[in-house]
């Protein structure tokens, strides 16, 4: 496992990043997009805080998180204007 204190500064930096784009959702594309870089910054972080790869870990969360964001309507996520927008 590895020394956490040296994880934590980078996986406080990922979530915050990661927060930057938790203001998409109006479209299904716009949900796709955010889901799926929320995906893979968390799957990116917990790979590493866990010992795993981050790759995989990116991977895996990227394709869940886009996945999710395309199953689901305005109504059910709805969390403001993306900033591209």
């Amino acid at each position: 496992m590895r020394n956490l204190s040296k994880v934590g500064p980078k996986l406080a930096l990922g979530l915050i990043l990661a927060g930057g784009l938790a203001a998409c959702g109006q479209t299904q594309g716009d949900r796709l997009l955010s889901g799926a870089g929320l995906g893979a910054a968390g799957g990116a972080a917990i790979g590493a805080a866990t010992g795993g790869s981050p790759l995989a870990g990116a991977a895996i969360g990227g394709v869940a998180g886009g996945a999710t964001g395309v199953l689901t309507s305005p109504r059910d996520v709805n969390v403001g204007r993306p900033a591209w927008r």
